[in-house]
């Protein structure tokens, strides 16, 4: 049955299903080794969810939603840590409460799967797993990166790094404390278009695992696989099914094609130049996004740079307002006065009493805000001199009825462009309430 072509991506249990004589046996056990049996992950196992071969450092598992990426990370932990007293690794999800309730305490989690003997013990308070061992798991969170700073491990376990904010920022962290050992670490996720994925998709020193939905169809309910039928060759359904990478978001204001076509090396002659900012709502909250544009004198609006600034205090992203201001010689600056009211320009004009100093008002969302512009992009008005790879990927997160599915949690830069070249080209037209200081 083992060397059948047509059984062979199937699991040992989904192969002795098919055997009268396993039938028979598995319907005679005991309770206690029917319950061992679903602890044995070598008899559940399909074979495309087994650990590569070879000398990697990094696996990533980037399949569609149901596929078992969880069990995969949770297994190889598992195994891993019941062989090796010493080890040391990180747990790092989108978030600490993601680690808990999916990586640890889920259905495919590590306390779930683990037999009764070796379950390790979880202590929340401390965010740590403890094998009878001795081996050690501790959790992390991407919306923390600066946490992965100091520690030591062996391995790690990264889900849905497609989710995470700063993810570039985090992995990167992560990658520097796996220096014990035989560092490895396994990455699982649903496929994204956020710069991390894409960076790890296209390296070809990690080792993948790629899967759609429909190879654990056993597993999953016959009424869930029937009803994403609808969803059969859409880019959602590849995406998010089919386990594939699709570059363009489905509705994406702006496409990777079309970046690809606005960019130059310089702009002309410059008659006026704006910077736009999207604050951030709290202090250390998300990102400030800073955006210089430039009108030319052939009448086309230019991306100057993008000083998006992360992690800094109101002054911090004032002063870093100021100086991009100050670099590009602005007559305007415009920022979004929704989070913060005149606060905003309080703490503007604390960084540069000169700063000149617009308030608007947002009264549509951050898509329909942007639809016009969009629109300058597809008349060939606008351009960008250079490259803005972390820019470019939040405008083509941007879909046209409201939806956002670039990398963060919000388009910060993205707005700010949005609110420049408004203020640059459209502002007649701009339904925004303004206040000028």
């Amino acid at each position: 049955m083992r060397n059948d072509p047509a059984t062979a991506h199937l699991s040992r249990a989904e192969q002795a299903s098919r055997s009268p004589a396993w039938r028979a046996w598995l319907a005679g056990i005991d309770d206690t080794t029917a319950f061992r049996l679903t602890k044995a992950w070598h008899w559940w196992r399909r074979p495309d969810q087994a650990p590569p071969t070879g000398d990697w450092r990094t696996w990533l598992v980037m399949a569609g939603r149901g596929f078992g990426k969880t069990r995969m990370g949770a297994e190889w932990v598992r195994e891993a840590a019941e062989r090796n007293y010493q080890l040391r690794i990180a747990l790092v999800g989108a978030t600490e409460d993601d680690v808990r309730r999916v990586m640890i305490e889920g259905e495919s989690g590590l306390l779930a799967i683990a037999p009764e003997r070796t379950r390790p013990h979880w202590e929340p308070s401390k965010g740590k797993l403890t094998w009878p061992n001795g081996a050690q798991a501790e959790v992390f969170a991407a919306s923390e990166p600066e946490r992965l700073r100091g520690p030591q491990h062996h391995l790690a376990w990264a889900d849905e790094i497609g989710k995470w904010r700063d993810g570039e920022t985090t992995w990167d962290n992560l990658m520097m404390t796996l220096r014990a050992g035989r560092p490895r670490v396994v990455a699982t996720t649903t496929p994204r278009v956020v710069p991390l994925v894409r960076r790890l998709a296209a390296d070809p020193r990690v080792a993948k695992t790629r899967g759609a939905t429909r190879a654990n169809g056993t597993n999953l309910a016959d009424s869930f696989l029937d009803a994403m039928r609808v969803y059969r060759g859409t880019r959602l359904g590849r995406q998010e099914l089919d386990g594939e990478l699709i570059e363009d978001v489905a509705g994406a204001l702006w496409t990777r094609g079309l970046m690809e076509t606005v960019r130059v090396d310089a702009a002309p002659e410059r008659t006026r130049v704006v910077v736009g900012v999207d604050p951030p709502a709290s202090a250390g909250g998300d990102a400030c996004g800073i955006v210089a544009v430039a009108l030319g004198r052939d009448g086309r609006g230019y991306v100057l740079e993008d000083a998006t600034v992360s992690g800094v205090s109101p002054e911090g992203w004032a002063r870093a307002v100021a100086a991009c201001a100050a670099r590009h010689g602005a007559d305007r600056v415009v920022a979004e006065k929704n989070q913060g009211g005149e606060m905003v320009a309080s703490v503007l004009r604390g960084a540069d009493s000169g700063l000149p100093v617009k308030l608007v008002h947002a009264s549509r969302g951050k898509s329909a805000r942007a639809e016009p512009v969009a629109m300058l992009y597809e008349a060939s008005k606008v351009r960008h001199v250079g490259a803005w790879p972390a820019l470019e990927d939040e405008l083509c997160g941007l879909q046209a009825g409201g939806g956002y599915a670039g990398p963060g949690r919000s388009p910060d830069r993205a707005d700010a462009l949005v609110w420049a070249l408004t203020e640059l080209m459209l502002v007649r037209r701009a339904e925004v309430r303004i206040t000028v200081f």
